[in-house]
């Protein structure tokens, strides 16, 4: 477990087109969970698994499928424990979510264990759950194929007929699976589920600790439950604006300025890399590889890749040069007939991109008319040739029910510590800034030039880190926005400068928040 790292999970993110739905009875915000007291529930705590430590709890809480209809349908979500270390110190709880949306959270309190130093431990119990719709409560697997799971489709004109197809199988998949249930699986409802949970465990206020998507429930249920939040830290942030196309959208304009950045940093190391000696040229060497994938596919190890396939591959290693800089040696000598290495496999899990679908059509409207995804795929494969087409492709949302309740504005002067790397591929620099604009009361904590998703576990900045901690400790936030600077790269833990790169696909960052990043 040492030498593990969390990998924070935004693996789609998509847009809100800015139309608010009308509002409905189930729509109307339901009343917050009660303060503890008489009557609350009492979760029945045992053992999780015989093997897994015998400290770790795990329990489930009822709560309504639909919070506009509290004394209809219950569904159960499972939550996790391990105690604070010290009860002596004992302050309250910390929530933990690891991303997604889709991601299970019921380990994060042994992930979590491995990164926070032992004065937080003392302090805390530690709290994991599964959000609905996930995991062990109550998952939504819409009995997905193969061909389903693949999440990254480039927008062709010839095959814009069956995309949209699949699109529409796969919504339509989900509801004869879940029926009316789908529409209550959304981040609103996760956040009441929270404050069930806050309310079963006896607390008056809740400590969150939320990577990426996760960012994005902390703040809608500051939203929701401003008193009731205490101390949250929202690392890798979504901005609550662009929930969920434009988030999605973000990408491809990021990856262009990814790219560039990139492109730069190898042409000053064509000694070494041998990949150009201008950015210029360094950029023929790529798109002369993608042209060539074209015409006949690249056999790298034994998988073989076209143009599209390398630029989705590619999309997040751009944000690490480095790794960017790895790949095309890889892609070059694959073109070349060179052996290389074995590429993993990129499937999704059924049950994370059954709920990463379910959760992001039914937070935000989408559009509904498919002419408008061609319109926007065509037009942002021209102005952004790495990513636009994907970004802006036809998706299940387009043929999903009516959101039941708006999107959620998130505009509060809550106190919270929100920490951002410079260059992270799932939530760009334009989320975190989009979030602390959206929270007041927040304070940011930005990594000049840090790399990747996810700041706190992943030895980018001890700086960070060490205000996470104080924060988490003494629930002072820095006086102002602060800049750290990542730590000398020899003391920089990440999996992703070492091993092949091709992992940073949004499958692979979609596969689940115990990947090592």
């Amino acid at each position: 477990m040492q030498a593990r790292r969390l990998a924070p999970v935004l693996a789609v993110g998509m847009l809100a087109t800015g139309v608010l739905v009308p509002l409905t009875p189930a729509a109307v915000a339901a009343p917050a969970a009660p303060l503890p007291g008489p009557g609350a529930q009492q979760p029945a705590w045992q053992r999780c698994s015989a093997d897994k430590p015998a400290a770790f709890e795990c329990a489930s809480v009822k709560v309504p499928l639909d919070y506009g209809a509290p004394g209809g349908k219950k569904i159960d979500v499972a939550i996790s424990r391990l105690s604070a270390a010290d009860p002596a110190k004992r302050r309250g709880v910390l929530l933990f979510n690891p991303g997604g949306p889709g991601g299970d959270g019921l380990d994060m309190p042994l992930m979590m264990r491995e990164l926070l130093p032992q004065s937080v431990k003392d302090r805390y119990d530690l709290i994991g759950f599964d959000p609905r719709g996930v995991g062990q409560s109550a998952p939504v697997r819409c009995g997905l194929t193969p061909e389903d799971l693949v999440m990254e489709r480039p927008f062709k004109e010839r095959t814009f007929a069956r995309d949209t197809a699949l699109a529409r199988s796969f919504a339509d998949k989900c509801r004869a699976k879940h029926g009316a249930d789908l529409k209550h699986i959304t981040t609103r409802n996760t956040a009441r589920d929270m404050d069930a949970i806050r309310a079963a465990l006896g607390e008056k206020k809740i400590n969150f600790f939320g990577y990426s998507y996760g960012t994005y429930l902390g703040a809608v249920y500051t939203q929701l439950f401003p008193r009731r939040a205490d101390r949250f830290v929202l690392d890798s942030a979504v901005d609550p604006k662009r929930a969920w196309r434009a988030d999605f959208q973000l990408w491809a304009p990021e990856t262009e300025k990814a790219y560039a950045r990139w492109t730069r940093w190898a042409a000053e190391r064509d000694a070494q890399f041998g990949l150009g000696a201008t950015p210029g040229a360094v950029s023929k060497t790529f798109w002369g590889l993608v042209a060539q994938a074209n015409r006949t596919p690249i056999k790298v190890g034994t998988t073989l890749l076209d143009g599209d396939e390398i630029r989705a591959r590619m999309r997040a290693g751009f944000f690490v040069p480095s790794t960017a800089t790895a790949a095309v040696q890889v892609l070059r000598d694959a073109a070349a007939g060179k052996p290389t290495p074995e590429l993993p496999g990129l499937q999704m899990d059924e049950g994370f991109a059954s709920a990463l679908w379910t959760v992001s059509c039914g937070d935000a409207p989408w559009p509904k008319d498919p002419r408008t995804y061609r319109k926007e795929a065509r037009r942002d494969a021209a102005r952004f040739p790495l990513y636009g087409d994907f970004a802006s492709h036809i998706n299940p949302c387009a043929f999903w029910d009516d959101n039941v309740e708006p999107a959620t504005v998130v505009d509060n002067r809550v106190g919270a510590l929100i920490v951002h790397n410079e260059w992270d591929s799932q939530t760009p620099l334009p989320d975190g800034v989009g979030l602390r604009e959206d929270m007041k009361g927040a304070r940011m904590v930005f990594v000049d030039e840090g790399e990747g998703h996810g700041v706190y576990g992943s030895g980018t900045s001890t700086c960070a880190e060490d205000l996470t901690n104080t924060y988490l400790l003494t629930g002072r936030l820095p006086a102002r926005d602060t800049t750290c600077t990542p730590d000398p790269a020899g003391a920089q833990k990440r999996r992703h400068h070492t091993e092949l790169p091709f992992l940073t696909s949004t499958a692979r960052a979609a596969s689940g928040a115990t990947a090592v990043r």
